[in-house]
């Protein structure tokens, strides 16, 4: 069974630098591409960024690109969202999904599935 665990969310002040975690269980990230996406109070979800198997594919949405970073410890078996110069409107519930396709769906949210239950992040000053 495919399950993914997210953590790292908190209470967080604009500029901050937090960090997710998306922990696999019942396969390895050998086998899968990784997707964050985020859905703020409100509004619907969106992707943020893919990271395929070997890392050779990444892509990010405009609103995060420069901003955050997504990779791939293959020894531990986890995938890291690097969240940089955070601002109000990054505050959302953050969930990794896998994809056996390599991030071919791009961040097209329909195309995803098997969440996590997602970590919350709260931007405030």
């Amino acid at each position: 069974q495919v399950k993914l665990e997210e953590s790292g969310g908190g209470l967080v002040q604009p500029g901050g630098i937090p960090r997710h975690t998306c922990a696999p269980s019942g396969f390895t990230l050998d086998d899968y591409a990784i997707g964050w996406f985020r859905q703020a109070p409100g509004k619907e979800r969106e992707g943020t960024s893919c990271i395929n198997e070997m890392s050779e594919y990444i892509t990010y949405a405009d609103s995060v690109k420069g901003r955050f970073t997504i990779s791939i410890d293959s020894a531990k078996n986890r995938v890291y969202l690097q969240m940089n110069n955070l601002k109000h409107e990054d505050t959302a519930a953050y969930h990794c999904a896998p994809d056996v396709t390599g991030c071919t769906h791009g961040l097209a949210v329909n195309a995803w599935g098997s969440w996590g239950q997602g970590t919350q992040v709260a931007v405030s000053s």
